[in-house]
């Protein structure tokens, strides 16, 4: 059984860091596109970032791009998103997915798995 299970969230100050974590059991996630999304109250779900199988690129989004930064620890089966210079809107719950689909996560539009998510509050 697959289970995705993301963390690091909470409270953070405008201009501060937070690191979230997508811990995975069930699944080697270096076989997997991983990828970061987000969802605002009131809003639909963004895709943030991914990281290809076996390491074969990234994409960060816009919105983020030069903030964040995602990467792998296969020997912890993990995925970090590292979230530096937070704005309030960045405010958002964070969820990470897995998808077997590859090579480029660019084009994985969807994901077979999902976490349940986890609160990013950036506040003063």
């Amino acid at each position: 059984q697959v289970q995705l299970v993301e963390s690091g969230g909470g409270l953070a100050q405008p201009g501060g860091s937070l690191r979230l974590s997508c811990a995975a059991s069930g699944v080697t996630m270096d076989n997997y596109t991983i990828g970061w999304y987000r969802q605002a109250p009131g809003k639909e779900r963004e895709r943030i970032s991914c990281i290809s199988r076996r390491d074969r690129g990234t994409y960060v989004a816009d919105p983020v791009k030069g903030r964040f930064t995602i990467s792998r620890d296969n020997a912890k089966n993990t995925v970090y998103l590292q979230m530096n210079s937070l704005k309030p809107e960045d405010t958002a719950v964070y969820y990470c997915g897995a998808d077997p689909s590859g090579p480029s996560c660019f084009f994985v539009v969807d994901m077979d798995y999902w976490g349940k998510g986890t609160l990013v509050t950036v506040s003063s």
